[in-house]
């Protein structure tokens, strides 16, 4: 068992330094799963999966099995994918519609409410000795419904989802919201799963803000696979950024992200090309989201991640994905795929096209990424390997809290968020009242004059 100084000792962010160990250790993966996964607040899918009553969407919290649903009345719930009997899943199709849960085991039914309701030969057996309502299946203490986005947590004395989003809610904002501005408005058109070879923490904290691995992606931008894949066209997914400053910005709850802050009266430049319609719909919502948001429309979201291990993409491809942890050394991701819902369909279809081509498993850059974490894990092993920390010193100490944004912000390439995240790691890995960090930030410090 870990104990707050060997944590300390492995994870040393006044040095760092972070030793290898915790990516592939298997009491750590076991204590991850403990300490972690049941307090803090985790993605579980998007409102647009399941909307008519009945409606159910297999899901995961941390490694296990959970069912996402609405009940007869239309409420929202997540349970434990857990028969009370005796643990057989009560549900294994991916999505659907059903009146009930039935355990294909001893057949003990619930109701989509979560409710025990029959049990085969229950007078017989059962009548007398035990309560049909002490035996619903497992619901999650707090969950909520954040612009379609639906989070859970199993501990009752988590935080507010808000409190919880801290400096990082407008943020993720970019992603949920409406291309025009409005607050929310997203569908999820599609859902990506596959498996690969890392610890879930390494794409994790990829996503919190790493731009010093652009490198990876040379190949990505040389061809410039751009949403429209117009021939002769070269498009970058993030033409909007070229001209921002941008924000590597790290919370004291763990989460880290990267949006761009376009100069004031900036000219817009088109995220599609080639196809009048759809270039139409992107001019459309950029002038209604600049009138409807004025300044704060200058806030142009890119990449980032709410700890624990679900991240985003605010612009093209816009998802939100989970690195859902099978073991120490292999991860499942989830991507989900985002459009706003009232958007023409030619305009979900040529995204849809683009994101497949983008991301997963047979998306250029998921590939990249994939490498550089599988090989990242495997380095993780090796009896030599392991007596070598990982370097987490760039830009070490160079960040301010900034008028702009809240957060601590980086006026450089760094890996703070990478820092912040394990900061609140390790504060979960020792049972620390980690509360105490919410909405807090770092002591205000600049060690150079960039601007």
């Amino acid at each position: 068992m870990t104990t707050a100084q060997s944590i300390d000792q492995m994870v040393d962010l006044q040095r760092g330094t972070i030793a290898r160990t915790i990516f592939s250790d298997e009491v750590i993966y076991r204590e991850e799963q403990e300490k972690l996964f049941t307090r803090a607040w985790l993605m579980v899918g998007h409102e647009s999966l399941i909307p008519k009553p009945g409606d159910y969407f297999l899901t995961r919290m941390g490694a296990e099995s959970a069912i996402l649903c609405r009940d007869k009345q239309g409420v929202i719930h997540v349970f434990l994918n857990s028969c009370r009997h005796k643990g057989m899943r009560v549900l294994r199709y991916e999505q659907g519609n059903t009146p009930a849960f039935t355990c294909p085991y001893h057949r003990w039914t619930f109701g989509t409410d979560g409710r025990l309701q029959t049990v085969p030969q229950f007078k017989e057996l059962y009548e007398g000795h035990m309560n049909p309502d002490e035996w619903s299946l497992v619901e999650v203490a707090k969950l909520v419904n954040y612009k379609g986005s639906i989070w859970a947590t199993w501990d009752k004395e988590a935080p507010g989802f808000i409190d919880y989003l801290g400096s990082a809610k407008a943020h993720l904002d970019e992603a949920l919201n409406h291309r025009d501005g409005r607050e929310g408005g997203s569908e999820c058109i599609g859902v990506h799963k596959w498996i690969f070879g890392a610890n879930w923490k390494f794409p994790s904290e990829n996503f919190a803000g790493d731009m010093y691995h652009a490198v990876s992606h040379q190949s990505v931008e040389m061809v410039g696979i751009g949403p429209s894949a117009q021939a002769g066209v070269k498009e970058r997914r993030d033409d909007e950024l070229l001209n921002a400053r941008l924000l590597h910005v790290s919370s004291t709850e763990g989460h880290g992200v990267i949006s761009g802050l376009l100069p004031e009266n900036s000219p817009h430049k088109p995220t599609f090309q080639g196809n009048p319609e759809i270039q139409a719909y992107a001019e459309k919502c950029y002038h209604e989201r600049k009138q409807r948001l004025g300044d704060k429309a200058r806030l142009v979201g890119l990449t980032g991640t709410i700890f624990p291990n679900t991240s985003y993409h605010a612009r093209q491809p816009r998802s939100l994905v989970v690195w859902h942890p099978h073991s120490p050394t292999q991860t499942e991701a989830w991507r989900f795929f985002l459009v706003d819902a009232d958007s023409p369909p030619a305009v979900k279809d040529m995204l849809r096209r683009y994101y497949m081509r983008y991301s997963g498993p047979a998306g250029m850059t998921e590939q990249d990424d994939m490498e550089n974490w599988y090989y990242a894990t495997e380095a993780t092993k090796g009896a030599i390997a392991s007596r070598y920390p990982f370097n987490y010193q760039l830009s070490l100490g160079v960040y301010r809290s900034d008028d702009v944004m809240p957060g601590n912000i980086s006026p450089q390439t760094t890996e703070e968020m990478a820092r912040g995240f394990y900061r609140a790691w390790s504060s979960y890995m020792k049972d620390e009242d980690w509360s105490h960090l919410l909405g807090h930030h770092l002591p205000k410090k600049m060690l150079n004059d960039n601007p």
